[in-house]
């Protein structure tokens, strides 16, 4: 029986392997979207006009990135402390006999609803992050045939 519980825990071990991979990523997004940030506070107090005006509009939009990475990455740790639950009620149902598995189900189903949300913030993260990065019209230059 012990053996059948450990091949049923396995599937959420998978899923909470995949969170891991995408907080590590998240993390990394984070920890440059939070340097370019203090690079541009560094300029703020330096430049005026037109220039300073893009310096603010980044930071602004910095964080926005930041603010959707940090909450994307408190879903997936919720996520995955869902995980941790679903695998001891799976044990605590083989060992107690108490009918825990309709309990853990629901532990797993919220684990991927919580996942599934901090995904869609991800999306929501890179979609801001590819139109801060969008090259304005003045450097195409359009006009000219090359």
């Amino acid at each position: 029986m012990i053996a059948q519980t450990i091949q049923l825990a396995l599937a959420p071990v998978f899923v909470l392997v995949a969170i891991g991979t995408i907080i590590a990523t998240l993390t990394q997004r984070l920890g440059r979207v939070v340097d370019r940030s203090r690079e541009l506070q560094a300029l703020h107090a330096k430049t005026e006009g037109a220039e300073h005006d893009m310096v603010v509009r980044e930071i602004r939009q910095l964080d926005r990135r930041i603010d959707l990475i940090s909450s994307a990455l408190r879903v997936l740790v919720q996520s995955a402390l869902a995980i941790g639950v679903t695998v001891v009620l799976l044990f605590a149902e083989e060992f107690a006999h108490i009918g825990l598995n309709p309990i853990a189900a629901g532990t797993f189903i919220l684990a991927i609803g919580l996942l599934m949300w901090a995904l869609v913030l991800f999306l929501r993260e890179t979609r801001e992050a590819t139109e801060a990065l969008r090259i304005p019209e003045s450097y195409l230059e359009k006009e000219r045939k090359l």
